[in-house]
């Protein structure tokens, strides 16, 4: 099984490039153009621009401080991919793991802040010990994806 989470990555991008559009367009039109007269229902342009403002940080930073990351799952083959990056305004390094199935040694679920924020850590087996691997931010998959990459992984763990 192959998926990966690319649809709503794109979908957080659109948001972001939109509403800076939409911000940029309201500063040029208010106070270049002067072409909007104020008091707009019955808010001053100052209002209007601490709104737009405080939206667009949401928008901008929301994906961040969720740790929104593009996540690519396989298990076709040999080995456990996951391949996944930070999908925020500024990108993080693009990251990848693969995981021979006979060393998986299974993963733990985290949630953080009310569920907002999931995440897995992955180990492995590596000679004598066993590796744990930086979490890998599941907070962007939908339920449906992270049904199927519970059901995957759970087939590759290690009955003790």
């Amino acid at each position: 099984m192959t998926f990966d989470n690319s649809k709503t990555i794109i979908g957080v991008r659109i948001k972001l490039f939109a509403a800076t559009v939409v911000f940029l367009a309201y500063i040029a039109l208010t106070y270049a153009a002067k072409l909007i007269k104020f008091p707009l229902l019955g808010m001053s342009d100052t209002a209007w621009t601490l709104i737009l403002v405080a939206l667009y940080l949401i928008i901008a930073f929301l994906p961040m401080m969720l740790n929104y990351q593009f996540v690519f799952f396989s298990d076709e083959g040999e080995n456990l991919v996951f391949r996944y990056f930070t999908a925020g305004i500024v990108g993080g390094k693009k990251n990848s793991v693969e995981i021979k199935k006979r060393a998986f040694k299974g993963y733990k679920s985290e949630s953080k802040y009310f569920g907002l924020v999931r995440s897995i850590l992955l180990f492995q087996q590596m000679g004598e010990g066993i590796a744990k691997y930086p979490p890998v931010y599941i907070s962007a998959l939908n339920r449906d994806q992270r049904s199927k990459l519970f059901a995957a992984l759970n087939k590759y763990v290690p009955e003790t």
